[in-house]
């Protein structure tokens, strides 16, 4: 779905067959101006999103841009303001909050983690675990607040995980059938296998043919142990369990990544208002 398709489906679904509050009390040919207030201190994400969401409506909408996304943002600062027909700006405001709310929590929360583990060389990855057909902004979010993607679906990495395992018959054999299907279709994707304790591991190393292996629910020991065992031979991430009081120890163990469903799945939305700016 591009940007303009969600535009088009949120506003089908906001809008209606018309914003009858606006139509009912606001005459068609008004002009107004809005000033997008920061109400909680954060980073800021999703500015570009709101910019396209208003020219969505009014091509001529004009902008005075305050911030940038990923800025460093404090209460009662300003975004930007926006000059446009008042039908705009009212009908425009509520997904224009939704996005740069949910946005700016995720960059906000994201860039916690990153600077819980600053000066290691341990990477933050997001996972699948967003909103339905938010999941390009979502992620979007996580780079602004200084994470990566680990990938954008089902269809761009392989990920071979537990019930892939359990349901193909061993971790040998579905990494073996794995390659076998992408060499006969001509596919170049990356393979990651989910591993489950250390015994999973050497299985994994005896086999071969991957480019990351996951340590899911491993404790920090565990972890540093596992890593030390692949030596370098492939990319390693460890997922599960990990928390804000916990990831320094995980990312001391030499992991190259911790992947975290929280940054976006508990993410709290940021405090943000679009208020009339009246002359």
């Amino acid at each position: 779905m591009t940007t303009q398709e969600f535009i088009a489906e949120a506003f089908l679904e906001d809008v209606g067959s018309g914003d009858y509050s606006t139509l009912a009390s606001i005459p068609a040919d008004a002009k107004g101006k809005a000033v997008l207030k920061i109400k909680e201190d954060g980073i800021l994400a999703g500015m570009q999103v709101a910019q396209e969401i208003f020219h969505y409506l009014e091509e001529g909408a004009k902008f005075t841009l305050y911030k940038k996304d990923g800025d460093v943002v404090n209460n009662g600062e300003t975004a930007f303001t926006v000059e446009a027909s008042v039908h705009t700006i009212l009908k425009a405001e509520r997904l224009v909050l939704n996005c740069m709310q949910r946005m700016s929590g995720i960059a906000t929360l994201t860039n916690r983690y990153v600077d819980k583990i600053k000066g290691t060389k341990t990477k933050i990855l997001d996972t699948r675990k967003t909103t339905p057909l938010f999941r390009e902004f979502e992620k979007e979010a996580v780079r602004i607040g200084g994470g990566y993607n680990l990938r954008m679906g089902l269809y761009d990495m392989i990920m071979l995980k537990d019930n892939h395992i359990d349901f193909c018959g061993g971790i040998e054999k579905a990494i073996k059938k794995t390659n076998e299907y992408l060499t006969i279709n001509n596919l170049d994707l990356k393979i990651e296998v989910e591993t489950r304790n250390l015994d999973d591991v050497r299985r994994v190393l005896e086999t071969g043919n991957v480019y990351r292996i996951m340590l899911d629910n491993y404790s920090p020991e565990l972890v540093e142990e596992a890593v030390e065992i692949i030596g370098g031979r492939y990319e390693t991430e460890a997922s599960g369990g990990i928390t804000l009081d916990n990831i320094l120890s995980y990312a001391r163990t030499g992991v190259d990544y911790v992947s975290l469903g929280a940054i976006t799945n508990r993410a709290v939305s940021m405090d943000l208002s679009l208020k009339a700016q009246l002359v």
